[in-house]
Parts: C-alpha cells; sequence; structure tokens
C-alpha cells in the first residue's frame, strides 16, 4: 500500500474501503494514523464492508449468532467485543472456552478450581463487561480482576481469584471479597445482601484511573469493591468451580 505521501492517500474513499477490506485489525490500526481520511474511511461507518470482512474472517459464526454479539449494533462493536473475549490460550487447562469465546464450561474434575482470563489486560481507561452464571455455582463462584502472574489452577475447592496478592475477587456463593489470601469483608454492604440468582448480570467496573473496582447488579449499581489497585495491566479472570 502507497505511503501517505504517495497516491495511496488521494484515492476515493470507496476504494480506499474495498482495499482495507482484506486486512487484518493490526493492519488496520496502522493505517487509520496515516492520515484524517483513511482514518475516516476507517472509523465512519462501523458497519462498512472493512469490518464486515474482518468480523466474517476473525468471528466464528457460533459466535455471531450469540446473544453477547446479536446485542451489539456494529460489526465493528463486533469484532472489539471478540477481541476482549475469553483466552484460549490463558486458563486451566480443566477449563473448555466454547468457539464462541464468550462461554466458559469446567470440566468436571475433582478437587480442582480452575479459571480463566480474557485475552486483553488494562492499565488505563474505564472499563466494563457483564458476567452470568448459566448453571448452579457451586463451592465457590469467583469474579474480578487479576494480574498475568495469579495462578488459574488449585487443588482443592477454594476460591483461586483473590488467594494472593496479584487478584482481586467477589465470591457470590458467600458475598465475600476477597485479596491476598484474605476475606476483605462482605459485598455489598448492606444487611442482608441478596444471593446471587441464576442469569442475573453482574457488571464489573474497572477504573484504572482512579484505581478502583467496583460491580453492579443488574441495573443497580452496588458499590466500589476494591481501592487501590495498582498501576499494571490486570486481566480479567472468572474462576468456576463446583
Amino acid at each position: 500500500m502507497a505511503a501517505a505521501g504517495g497516491a495511496g492517500w488521494r484515492l476515493p474513499g470507496r476504494v480506499l474501503e474495498l482495499v482495507f477490506s482484506y486486512l487484518e485489525l493490526r493492519e488496520l490500526r496502522s493505517c487509520a494514523l496515516v492520515c484524517k481520511l483513511w482514518h475516516r474511511v476507517l472509523h465512519g461507518d462501523e458497519n462498512s464492508e472493512v469490518w464486515r470482512s474482518l468480523a466474517a474472517r476473525c468471528l466464528a459464526e457460533e459466535a455471531l449468532r450469540t446473544d453477547v454479539l446479536c446485542n451489539v449494533p456494529t460489526y465493528k462493536g463486533k469484532v472489539r467485543a471478540f477481541h476482549h473475549a475469553f483466552s484460549t490460550n490463558d486458563c486451566s487447562r480443566n477449563v473448555y472456552i466454547k468457539k464462541n469465546g464468550f462461554t466458559l464450561h469446567r470440566n468436571p474434575i475433582a478437587q480442582s478450581t480452575d479459571g480463566a482470563r480474557t485475552k486483553i489486560g488494562f492499565s488505563e481507561g474505564r472499563h466494563a463487561w457483564e458476567v452470568w452464571w448459566e448453571g448452579p455455582l457451586g463451592t465457590v463462584a469467583v469474579i474480578g480482576i487479576a494480574t498475568k502472574r495469579a495462578p488459574m489452577q488449585c487443588q482443592g475447592y477454594v476460591a483461586l481469584l483473590g488467594s494472593d496478592d496479584q487478584s482481586w475477587g467477589w465470591n457470590l456463593v458467600d458475598n465475600n471479597l476477597l485479596h491476598n489470601g484474605e476475606v476483605n469483608g462482605s459485598f455489598p454492604q448492606c444487611n442482608n445482601a441478596p444471593k446471587y440468582q441464576i442469569g442475573e448480570r453482574i457488571r464489573v467496573i474497572l477504573d484504572m484511573e482512579d484505581k478502583t473496582l467496583a460491580f453492579e447488579r443488574g441495573y443497580e449499581f452496588l458499590g466500589v469493591a476494591f481501592r487501590g489497585l495498582p498501576k499494571r495491566k490486570p486481566g480479567k479472570m472468572v474462576p468456576m468451580a463446583d
């Protein structure tokens, strides 16, 4: 492709869109930095042929049919969501990640607690994602964040997330906050806090500007669970156990 100073940047937008539709995400990121025209062609229409083609190449048909991506209105948004899904290379060997990228299945291995991280972590900005269980929680069911150093598997039925200084989690079974192997109080901080119900959506809210981790249930803000997070890249992790 021609450099910005060449003839490439003067091509009509429709021609550029056709060329860009053959590129991968990393290449598109570089192209968006070349000039204002290229940036506008790439980001002006999030349902353009560029993003439709990339979604068709990167996302399995099963992923496109999931409720998660069906509710995302643009193809660019679908690609972005999929690139923040669970990583098949960063999970316990006892965890199976379905082709849609968003659903975990824990194989029934006795005396094991298992977790998984997503593909991308964060060191800045404000981010939110949703987690929900489609079956019984088991002995422990912890959601939260962890650095790359946190383990993905341990023996026994224990809270993996929050078991060391590299992870912070909320156990939905007993409503305890966990970090560094200790219980940091109950959550949410109210009398007779309701227990998690199967299918309820929990929104995890990570604020790397204020260094806080908060949660919502449905559309109810439950409060800040952790403060003073380190300025590192905490990859999101969701341990699951029977």
